[in-house]
């Protein structure tokens, strides 16, 4: 599953095609930042399609695309395995050019939210370690990164094949940019216009809701709480190996991770609010 970015071969055309004829059915409707789909048929019928709002200053969207190379190749360089990745800026017929992902689609049947729902404990277990395996190592490969880098690693982001966590979520590039730059991304990219319309209001709030992100500490307490909410009658399980699982492979920041795993972690109140206000589901954003 090597990635690609910008350098890649994909016809600006059967992307504009794909857009045009998909019939509006995500295939998740999870998605704060758009509804990804997938072609019936066609060229890219292998293909997941993310399609972003475009933003009318050409550098920021130049910008953009650079961060995403650069960060599918910090993703690489962390060992976290990723789909087939292309990042694009396409011309929709627009002013400006709309920012697209394609990505290797993955089985549905892989998913892990919908695995750990449905699977007996001890193989959640497994996979809330396959998943824990991949956050440890990128924080440690992070150690020797120069720079503001950042790791989106929930549940719903990632899929289990073979037994291995497979991660799709490369938007927005949690690279390069400063915290205040990633809060004004959160709203300018958000598809939901009413987060654009009331979220200036409430910009140090919408701001936070990156920090989990940048945090190792809390990267593997916030898997630790998806699990939790998703099985609220096995988070003592999940509790317990939350903690044996940074004291192990996480010993830098178990001082600062521990304290939020002897307790089901919750969503802060801010957040719950915003999706329940934005409509958001609990599904797999592919």
């Amino acid at each position: 599953m090597a990635s690609t970015s910008t350098a890649h071969t994909t016809a600006h055309a059967d992307i504009r095609q794909a857009w045009r004829a998909h019939e509006g059915q995500p295939i998740s409707r999870l998605g704060y930042f758009c509804a990804p789909f997938r072609p019936a048929d066609g060229p890219l019928s292998d293909r997941v399609i993310k399609v972003y709002r475009s933003l009318p200053d050409p550098a920021v969207m130049d910008r953009l695309a650079a961060n995403h190379d650069a960060y599918v190749t910090a993703l690489q360089a962390a060992g976290v395995p990723l789909p087939d990745t292309e990042f694009h800026l396409v011309d929709m017929g627009e002013k400006a050019r709309v920012p697209v992902v394609l990505q290797e689609a993955l089985d549905p049947a892989s998913l892990m939210r919908p695995l750990m729902q449905s699977r007996p404990l001890d193989e959640t277990v497994a996979m809330m370690e396959a998943a824990g395996q991949v956050i440890a190592r990128f924080w440690h490969w992070a150690e020797g990164f120069d720079g503001r880098i950042g790791f989106h690693p929930s549940i719903r982001n990632f899929a289990i094949v073979e037994g291995k966590a497979v991660f799709f979520d490369t938007f927005p590039p949690l690279i390069h940019y400063s915290r205040d730059e990633m809060g004004k991304m959160l709203l300018a990219f958000s598809e939901k216009r009413l987060m654009r319309v009331v979220g200036p209001f409430l910009k140090a709030r919408v701001t936070g809701i990156q920090d989990e992100w940048y945090s190792p500490a809390e990267t593997l307490v916030g898997l630790v709480g998806s699990a939790c909410r998703l099985r609220p009658d096995d988070a003592d399980t999940y509790l317990a190996w939350g903690r044996a699982f940074v004291e192990r492979e996480m010993a830098p920041w178990a001082d600062e991770a521990l304290p939020g795993l002897q307790d089901a972690p919750r969503l802060p109140g801010y957040w719950t609010g915003f999706r329940k206000i934005l409509g958001l589901q609990g599904e797999p954003n592919v």
